[in-house]
């Protein structure tokens, strides 16, 4: 990488990016609404069921100035999600000026890991165990999202809930491959827990991105 290229990625105005796609929101809150979906390359936390593991190197996704980035989103819906990979790896307060300039809703999907940049609409913070959010990270989440692997990730579960903030909207997620042994379970536990909802990968259903 060359000292320009690298420089404009430090400070946020070029990106490394897997993807960017124009599809329906599958989960969480905004579920079924129309959005550009931009995927960054590079993550440092490492799930072992994550289901976009070739997003984890950023050296193997090409680094695309913001501008550009923005430029493509013009002509979709207003909601941009910014995702990863692990999205707050990089400085994302040129990308997200960027976008506010056309009046975009800026959403970010994030383990909340690293320190927040951009100026969001919405945050939505999934922690993850083999990296802890910052502290910080609780205070600003408009939702938390657990993925639910295994027995353990309930009490997972409860033990982060009890570090967000009070206006945080708190989903249950099963992880795909485990869903049919893991969605009766949780059926039960948000019967019992009410302050949870259930969220579903609604566009593996549907098969699309």
């Amino acid at each position: 990488m060359d000292k320009k290229t690298k420089l404009l990625l430090e400070k946020g105005e070029s990106l490394p990016i897997m993807e960017s796609f124009y599809t329906i929101q599958g989960e969480g809150f905004h579920k079924g609404t129309a959005s550009y979906f931009i995927r960054t390359g590079g993550c440092d936390v490492g799930c072992h069921w994550c289901d976009v593991k070739e997003s984890w190197d950023e050296n193997e996704h090409p680094i695309i100035p913001v501008k550009e980035l923005v430029k493509k989103s013009l002509e979709f819906s207003d909601c941009v999600i910014v995702t990863g990979g692990e999205p707050l790896m990089w400085n994302m307060n040129p990308l997200t000026k960027e976008l506010k300039k056309f009046n975009k809703k800026t959403h970010i999907e994030t383990s909340g890991a690293h320190p927040l940049t951009g100026d969001w609409d919405w945050v939505c913070l999934s922690p993850k165990k083999a990296k802890l959010p910052i502290e910080d990270a609780y205070n600003y989440a408009d939702e938390l999202k657990i993925i639910i692997y295994n027995n353990h990730d309930f009490t997972f579960a409860e033990e982060q809930a009890k570090k967000v903030n009070k206006n945080a909207i708190l989903y249950l997620q099963p992880e795909w491959g485990k869903r049919e042994k893991m969605m009766p379970l949780m059926v039960e536990f948000v019967k019992k827990n009410p302050k949870w909802k259930l969220s579903l990968q609604t566009h593996k259903y549907l098969n699309i991105p």
